[in-house]
């Protein structure tokens, strides 16, 4: 079963089995002591500790291990806020940054601190310019994901990272997804990571801050890690963390090539395949394995379990497929289609065949679920029904994406041109996707408003 959702996490790396075993045997004493099963422990932790900063680039004291990546974002985001509170409570975030780090932005916004929120374009890339252009004298920290979790787009990192160096202002990067295919260029000054991103074990986290940043610990101190991850070491899992990233680095060059042209393959194809379908994220600046298209008319959660019952694992930003009900924030912030969306990451490795496989499989299983929730053809879609009146009322209340914008296409052509639809609907979903359909149709989108049924009224007026 061709598994395709590498952005979540990637299965274990054969070199990180091979060091976890061989180091449960060596590493499993306390490295804080001097005797020699000590002594033992403390080689093997040290050479892991050399081995991963070479790979993000920094010193192996600038390097600490945390419990996991979203540890190192919270510990990295509280650790120089604190560092930096004489300079001000001021924090810079990207609209698309993983939830972890957006988690850390509430609780700051929650504590009486100030954040910006800075927007992307519809590739899900933020502008430099912009970024730099929120800097403020009281700004404390600025945080800018290397790459994006959801669309693959690669961020100006660099360029951001030079504003930030020019205002006194440290920038912490999250390179969870980007750190296997390589380091980070640009002056970052702290930089966040996670192992079972590129093979390592799960539960083993990455944060490394460079020397000169002001840095205070969050919580009780603690003598390990340099203060900042406190507790045992977890010796083996870091060992094997290590030794995997070494592994998948050398073998980056020759992969990447290999899933672009996998995924390009994917994005060049999908449209060919799908009648209304919107392949999102930069097509040029982006990661090599994942590629993500929304399908209109397409419960997302239906999908993917449609797909996996066809033998492929895929993830999905639909407000439909997660226990939320709201669309995914990335999605949102790029103003992309977000009902039926599939993410799709390769792992290394992924044969040719298992792409070809599920390229062949997707046409029939998105037409199935379009089926099963009664979607119209491109025939039926505004039927042309003789019209009735200026005005349409669509009640979708308490009925979740896409049944809304399902019900908008049946009824357009039961309008004159320039009569108005109204789409009574409390799925967020729709704020998002009504707007799309109609960007997609020619229709117009004249806004929203608060419906006296409950609810939001969308209105949408006939254009052709």
């Amino acid at each position: 079963m061709p598994y395709f959702d590498a952005a979540s996490a990637v299965p274990l790396h054969p070199v990180a089995r091979q060091a976890l075993q061989a180091s449960l045997d060596e590493g499993w004493a306390d490295p804080a002591r001097l005797h020699r099963e000590g002594r033992r422990a403390r080689l093997l932790l040290d050479a892991a500790r050399e081995a991963a900063a070479e790979a993000v680039g920094c010193r192996p004291d600038e390097l600490t291990f945390t419990t996991s990546g979203t540890r190192a974002v919270h510990t990295g985001v509280a650790g120089a806020l604190t560092g930096r509170r004489r300079a001000g409570h001021h924090l810079i975030v990207s609209a698309v940054e993983h939830s972890c780090v957006l988690h850390a932005a509430e609780a700051h916004e929650a504590a009486g601190g100030t954040v910006t929120r800075v927007g992307v374009d519809r590739g899900g890339a933020v502008d430099a310019a912009e970024f730099a252009g929120s800097l403020r004298a009281d700004t404390a920290l600025a945080c800018l994901q290397s790459a994006n979790h959801e669309v693959g787009t690669v961020q100006p990192v660099a360029e951001v990272a030079e504003a930030c160096r020019s205002a006194g202002v440290p920038l912490l990067v999250d390179a969870a997804q980007s750190l296997a295919w390589g380091p980070v260029e640009g002056a970052w000054s702290l930089l966040a990571a996670s192992a079972h991103k590129w093979g390592g074990p799960a539960g083993v986290g990455l944060l490394a801050v460079r020397k000169g940043v002001r840095f205070s610990a969050p919580g009780p101190g603690d003598d390990r890690e340099s203060g900042r991850a406190p507790g045992f070491e977890n010796i083996p899992a870091v060992v094997a963390a290590a030794a995997s990233l070494r592994a998948v680095r050398a073998e980056a060059a020759t992969e990447a090539a290999r899933l672009r042209e996998l995924t390009g393959r994917i994005r060049a194809r999908v449209p060919e395949l799908l009648t209304d379908v919107e392949v999102v994220g930069d097509p040029e600046r982006r990661l090599p394995g994942i590629v993500t298209f929304s399908c209109l008319y397409v419960d997302g959660e239906a999908l993917l379990h449609e797909l996996d019952r066809a033998g492929f694992s895929v993830s999905s930003g639909s407000s439909c497929s997660s226990s939320t009900l709201v669309p995914s924030h990335v999605l949102r912030a790029m103003g992309v289609l977000s009902e039926g969306n599939v993410r799709v990451s390769l792992p290394p490795g992924t044969r040719d065949e298992d792409v070809e496989a599920f390229l062949g499989a997707l046409p029939g299983v998105v037409s199935s679920v379009r089926a099963q929730l009664g979607a119209p053809s491109a025939r039926e879609e505004g039927g042309g029904a003789v019209p009735s009146g200026d005005e349409r009322v669509v009640d979708t209340l308490g009925r979740r994406c896409p049944i809304p914008v399902i019900e908008l296409a049946k009824v357009i052509g039961d309008v004159p041109v320039g009569g108005v639809v109204r789409v009574l609907s409390d799925d967020e979903a729709a704020r998002l996707d009504i707007p799309v359909w109609c960007e997609m149709r020619g229709q117009r989108y004249l806004g929203e408003t608060p419906a006296p049924e409950g609810g939001v009224a969308y209105l949408v007026r006939r254009e052709r």
